[in-house]
């Protein structure tokens, strides 16, 4: 068994990054001293310890050796950075035999997860406390909702003194909270998470009864801090992939010109793997393919123009020229974390109208892969497999085939452990037999 704590395939080591981006620099230097010739530089998504990220890195990196060519030495980085799941997020075969995960039956937080969220969010215990009793207690009392929503405001930083530079706030946090805790619950119901006929009709004299809220209502309330946890991610996403990963890689390439880098992210961790393209000096050359796994980011993120404002580009706007080879986007349909409640965390304040569920406007590309890029592919598995990648530039490749199983709410976001995909991986990077 090769060094890092019990992954299966070496040389390996972990790169960890706090909150701000900054490196472990023990880490970064050992990262330096790896023989390889070909770097595979991983992401985790939402994991709750680096116990998690380090299971999911040796299941993913498991089939490579297998896989690469004669000539190809590879190293083997995982990503770890702060972020954290609940724990009714199932990740397939990640259970170990005969131990059940804490989990709560109902809208109230499980241990596992109220010790995450005291992980994620240090200073706010108290917050997290009451919230904790708020969704324990489920009453039925419009005011106990007014609380829970002005806890979860502050949990996620929106209460704060709005400025010039500041990210508009998504109508998610500004509404009024009953109804966005209705429209979660008959999201979560939708996903299976709730039978379907769990959530009372609006009524003609307003969402509740006067004074009143349903106790299943607090369904939903629980899935509001969950996306104020999404929510605070994704920001903490991009500030490690640009100030962190891309500048450690950046060093690397500098003093070894001829390392070639994989970049692979799944969910957030896509969104950290390619915004760490924005450290890629001009006319670089060392970063060969960017894999992303369910990606928990805009679909037009690489786009020049966005369809909906023409004077507008995507946050990575034409940043996959970065790459020297192609930027791979696996997308799949049976991602209903993607599919129904990433558009949630994602619609800006002034949007109410049209609050849920998945538009044209406020996809995710890991659910239907690039929007908006002209020349970009789109590609079933099979084919990609059988065929090849293009050589550059963005193709879209539903992964459907293998990324389907998972329970709800999340479905099979994060059901990407499969020899297919590491095969994906090797084809972007030109490393096969």
């Amino acid at each position: 068994m090769a060094d890092g704590g019990g992954i299966r395939v070496g040389p390996y080591a972990e790169l960890t990054f706090d909150a701000e981006g900054d490196p472990d620099r023990a880490a970064q230097a050992e990262v330096a001293r790896m023989e390889a010739t070909d770097l595979l530089v991983f992401a985790h998504g939402w994991n709750s310890d680096r116990s998690a990220a380090t299971r999911l890195y040796d299941r993913f990196f498991a089939p490579f050796p297998g896989l690469v060519g004669s000539g190809v030495r590879l190293g083997y980085v995982g990503v770890v950075w702060p972020s954290m799941r609940f724990a009714d997020e199932p990740i397939p075969d990640f259970d170990h035999p005969g131990v059940r995960p804490e989990r709560a039956a109902g809208p109230e937080l499980d241990p596992g997860t109220r010790r995450a969220l005291g992980v994620f969010w240090p200073s706010r215990g108290p917050e997290l406390d009451r919230a904790a009793e708020l969704l324990a207690a489920r009453e039925e009392s419009a005011a106990a909702f007014i609380e829970f929503g002005a806890l979860v405001r502050e949990l996620a930083g929106v209460d704060a003194v709005p400025t010039a530079t500041a990210p508009p706030v998504p109508a998610l946090f500004t509404e009024d909270v009953l109804e966005v805790c209705r429209e979660l619950t008959s999201a979560l119901a939708r996903t299976g998470a709730l039978p379907a006929g769990a959530v009372p009709a609006q009524g003609p004299a307003g969402p509740v009864p006067a004074g009143g809220a349903p106790r299943v209502l607090w369904n939903g309330a629980k899935e509001l801090l969950r996306q104020a946890a999404y929510y605070q991610m994704k920001k903490r996403a991009g500030v490690v992939g640009e100030r962190g990963l891309g500048p450690v890689l950046a060093e690397l390439a500098e003093r070894r010109p001829a390392l070639r880098v994989h970049l692979i992210g799944h969910s957030f961790g896509a969104r950290v793997v390619s915004f760490s393209l924005r450290a890629v000096p001009d006319g670089a050359r060392y970063v060969k393919s960017l894999t992303l796994l369910q990606g928990a980011f805009s679909h037009y993120a690489f786009a020049d123009r966005l369809p909906h404002d023409k004077g507008r580009g995507g946050a990575l706007r034409g940043l996959q020229r970065r790459v020297d080879g192609p930027v791979v986007a696996c997308h799949s349909p049976h991602d209903t974390s993607l599919k129904v409640f990433y558009p949630l965390a994602s619609r800006m304040a002034g949007d109410s109208a049209a609050l849920l569920g998945l538009d044209e406007r406020w996809g995710a590309i890991g659910h239907d892969g690039v929007r908006a890029v002209p020349e970009a592919r789109r590609l079933g598995l099979d084919a990609a497999l059988r065929d090849g990648v293009p050589a550059a530039g963005c193709v879209s490749v539903d992964a459907g085939s293998v990324v389907r199983r998972g329970g709800p709410p999340a479905g099979a976001h994060s059901d990407i452990c499969h020899a297919e995909l590491a095969r994906l991986v090797v084809s972007a990077g030109r490393m096969g037999r």
